[in-house]
């Protein structure tokens, strides 16, 4: 077989190797790109709120998603789109938070952000 052809031969047999080997890196710097939330959901004394439901809205979409408060108050949304704008709020018992944005110029990685429910009881 002549040199010439058996180069472009191989180049032929590794070129989707390659290829695959920088897609994987691509996927692998989009999901370094995507953001995380979490913080608290509190009451007016700053007492944590259990099962509150926390929705975040993806203002691109209109997609909702939603998360229970732990026993903490805690809630966390990952795989966050850092090219969109989400509004956040929570409920609990009829109750709702002031809602919050989050814009999509905001560069941080994680957020947080505290919501607080003015509970009237």
């Amino acid at each position: 077989m002549r040199p010439r052809r058996k180069l472009l031969l191989w180049s032929c047999a590794l070129l989707p190797l390659l290829s695959g080997i920088g897609a994987a890196q691509d996927s692998k710097q989009e999901a370094k790109k995507e953001a995380r939330l979490r913080s608290v959901v509190t009451d007016k004394s700053d007492k944590p709120v259990v099962n509150a439901i926390v929705f975040l809205k993806n203002l691109r979409t209109n997609v909702v998603i939603s998360h229970f408060s732990d026993a903490q108050g805690n809630y966390r949304f990952t795989g966050l789109d850092p090219n969109a704008d989400y509004e956040l709020r929570a409920e609990d018992g009829g109750e709702k938070s002031a809602s919050r944005t989050i814009s999509s110029l905001d560069s941080r990685k994680e957020m947080n952000l505290n919501l607080k429910i003015d509970r009237k009881r």
